[in-house]
């Protein structure tokens, strides 16, 4: 049973809005799952291709079961202390080099996921070149090649018309209506996946699926070890616990929320990972949305093609404000404490919110592989807000609170974490200087 709060703990983010309704579990769930199904669903099918099927199922399992455990963690040390945000707990425990390293590894995060976002837009609408292979995007395809469907002018336009007025919100549950329609239009992306693999499987076009990792000259022990930032950053959602949780008007229903969305994001991983690598075997590219450009043979084949691509493009569109939203806030807090709330200052919130995007814009542009930024942020940032922090502040245990269980298993967390991602960076860089 969680400690009660501490005094001034469950004051609405938006100070100053009086008879501000509580938020709800279900709207709560839709933003938890949000915040976790982005990005990451797109390199399942390629960390099944290096994993095999069962390693893979086990580490999604495993690893969804590890962020409850940290989720929980993190929420039982915040209501214990006086303050409302991970940087704050960090705070409590390390003092104001643990408030930095927080701060820093959800802005690393974050901005990550925004930039793999417009990556992904781009990937759809525009299309991509990776190791000497064109895949056409959807505009492409439709209109031809033209200096208005580039990459440059796709993610402007999204930017400007889209996704603007998305983040311009001040208040997590505004987002709640979006949020459930990205979470639906992923479940409508691994829906339309399902039946192209089922349909594939029925005509005899899939190649039966690598069970267990096939190790040889080009794959190593230590290559396996890469394919685990991917999963640790797809189930990296601990920067929007704060500003969720306590939108909330009681404790345990976070719990709840977190509980079930973590069900679905499992359930929705393992059968887009599957039916994803059936669907394309060894030629999954990093980013399963560009295997989409090819012909289907039929046009009812060619149809679904662009609307799986469709679907989730307007997914991630939809799961940008919520990302931005923590983002912004930890920018803010790091940079100007003593100012008032965000959300009071409507200039400093627009100055902010624009330099923000013109910063992931300018990202995306130059970075055009998702692949890089996830092993670059599941064996960093991601890695630390999901794991090694709240495990630290386990054992730390500033407000004395921790059980014996609870500091074996975070001290686990912590070991496992660090070891697998030492691990991921240094097979990485040999790999690169070779």
């Amino acid at each position: 049973m969680s400690p009660s709060p501490a005094p001034g703990a469950q004051l609405p983010l938006l100070q100053g809005s009086k008879n501000v309704p509580p938020a709800t579990v279900p709207g709560a769930v839709f933003n938890v799952a949000n915040s976790i199904i982005g990005a990451g669903i797109m390199s399942l099918p390629a960390t099944l291709k290096v994993l095999g099927v069962i390693p893979a199922l086990v580490l999604i399992v495993v690893v969804a079961f590890l962020a409850e455990l940290s989720v929980e963690f993190l929420m039982r040390f915040t209501r214990a202390g006086q303050t409302t945000t991970y940087a704050g707990v960090m705070r409590e425990a390390f003092g104001p080099l643990g408030a930095v390293a927080a701060q820093v590894a959800v802005v690393i995060t974050n901005l990550g996921c925004l930039i793999m976002y417009l990556i992904i837009i781009a990937d759809v609408f525009s299309g991509n070149q990776r190791e000497g292979e064109v895949h056409l995007g959807v505009l492409q395809q439709w209109f031809g090649i033209h200096w208005w469907n580039s990459r440059q002018f796709a993610i402007l336009i999204a930017l400007v018309f889209v996704l603007l007025p998305l983040v311009l919100y001040r208040r997590v549950e505004s987002l709640k209506f979006s949020s459930a329609v990205s979470t639906f239009l992923a479940v409508a992306f691994v829906t339309i996946c399902t039946v192209l693999a089922i349909v594939a499987i029925v005509e005899g076009k899939t190649e039966s699926p690598r069970l267990f990792p096939s190790l040889n000259r080009r794959t190593s022990f230590f290559d396996l070890f890469t394919a685990v930032p991917v999963i640790v950053t797809a189930y990296t959602f601990h920067f929007n616990v704060h500003p969720i949780g306590f939108e909330l008007s009681k404790p345990s229903e976070m719990k709840t929320a977190v509980r079930i969305a973590l069900l679905l994001c499992a359930v929705i991983y393992f059968s887009i990972g599957i039916f994803g690598y059936l669907l394309f075997g060894d030629s999954t590219q990093s980013d399963i949305l560009v295997n989409f450009d090819q012909n289907a043979g039929s046009a009812i084949g060619s149809l679904l093609n662009i609307l799986v691509r469709l679907s989730y493009a307007c997914h991630v569109t939809l799961a940008f404000p919520l990302l931005n939203f923590s983002l912004r806030t930890n920018i803010d807090e790091f940079f100007f404490p003593k100012k008032p709330l965000l959300a009071t200052d409507s200039k400093r919130f627009m100055s902010l919110t624009l330099v923000l995007l013109v910063i992931s814009y300018i990202a995306a542009i130059v970075v055009p592989d998702i692949w890089y930024i996830f092993q670059f942020m599941g064996s960093t940032s991601a890695a630390c807000l999901s794991f090694v922090f709240p495990g630290s502040i386990v054992l730390r245990d500033f407000h004395g609170i921790s059980t014996r269980r609870d500091k074996i298993i975070a001290l686990l967390m912590v070991i496992v974490a660090v070891i697998t991602s030492v691990i991921a960076i240094s097979t990485n860089i040999y790999k690169a200087i070779q």
